[in-house]
């Protein structure tokens, strides 16, 4: 029975942002701050708060095959008395005002203001507003161009997920597999939001990563044969994800997930690292660490479910 749990912690330590470029996205992101700050330093009425959110801040984040297509999300809240009277493409306008001109490109986008840098990672700057606590409870507004105003809370969903971790944080890394897996077979329609809820929800803890990420795989898939379906665990909880996800994405998806759950049963149940190697490589390309596989023969012990074979009798 292989084990290939030392192989994911060094895929890990690939895909995981370094600090060194942890450090530069956090630069990046505390300039446009304050260059937010000082352009409502003279306004009585809006004061700016910042509060970090998305995959940065859950330490999901992974590094991209195409390296510098990094993205960080930047919340702007504005506590206020009552609902503004200004719409959200006004408060869309102050941001992209202030930002303007720091790179080359800024876009005004319908959930955020978008700084795109010469290196290829971007910010999305998202504004809320939001009501003082003791009146009206504590769910912040997104200003959607679109939409209005949308009631929308990263804050409880970064709770919620931190509830989630294991004591060894194995649920963070299983996320950035996922998030590599898709990136490698370039998956459309799953965002890396998405596979955060649906691993948290589902997530299968094992001393060995191999294991708790095939596990993990299995429920999800169990879960979307039943229900092809995400919901939100926090505000908005009503949101399903999935729901605009079309048929070809849909199937797509499913077909990979079928293969690497195939592939993932074959290498567990193989003689040797090497062997196995070679079966999780198809779905994480030339980042697996196949170079460190021991060919050295293991335990002849079984993985309770036998390896599947596809109709023509070749793995997966």
């Amino acid at each position: 029975m292989a084990n290939c749990n030392n192989l994911f912690r060094e895929f890990n330590s690939k895909i995981r942002l370094s600090k060194s470029k942890k450090e530069s996205l956090r630069l990046s992101r505390d300039n446009l701050r304050d260059k937010i700050r000082h352009d409502f330093s003279s306004d009585a009425e809006y004061n700016p708060v910042f509060m970090g959110q998305g995959s940065y801040t859950l330490d999901t984040i992974v590094n991209p095959i195409n390296q510098g297509e990094f993205d960080i999300d930047d919340g702007i809240y504005f506590e206020v008395e009552n609902e503004p009277n200004e719409s959200p493409s006004t408060f869309h306008s102050w941001i992209y005002n202030a930002v303007e001109g720091y790179t080359d490109i800024v876009k005004d986008k319908n959930t955020c203001v978008r700084v795109l840098f010469s290196d290829g990672h971007h910010i999305d700057l998202t504004v809320y507003y939001i009501l003082p606590k003791i009146l009206y409870g504590n769910h912040p507004y997104l200003a959607h161009k679109k939409n209005g105003w949308i009631k929308s809370d990263p804050q409880e969903f970064i709770k919620w997920f931190n509830n989630k971790l294991d004591k060894e944080k194995q649920l963070r890394r299983i996320v950035r597999y996922l998030k590599s897996w898709c990136d490698f077979k370039n998956l459309s329609g799953i965002t890396g939001l998405i596979l955060t809820i649906l691993v948290a929800e589902k997530y299968v803890e094992n001393e060995r990563d191999d294991l708790a990420l095939l596990e993990t795989l299995k429920k999800i898939k169990g879960h979307l044969e039943i229900t092809f379906s995400c919901f939100r665990p926090t505000t908005p909880c009503e949101e399903d994800l999935l729901k605009n996800c079309n048929e070809n994405n849909k199937n797509e998806f499913m077909k990979a997930l079928d293969n690497i759950i195939k592939s993932g049963e074959q290498a567990i149940n193989e003689q040797n690292q090497k062997e196995a190697c070679i079966k999780w490589k198809k779905h994480f390309g030339e980042r697996f660490p196949c170079h460190l596989a021991d060919e050295e023969l293991e335990d002849a012990e079984t993985f309770e479910t036998p390896a599947i074979l596809i109709s023509d009798g070749r793995s997966a």
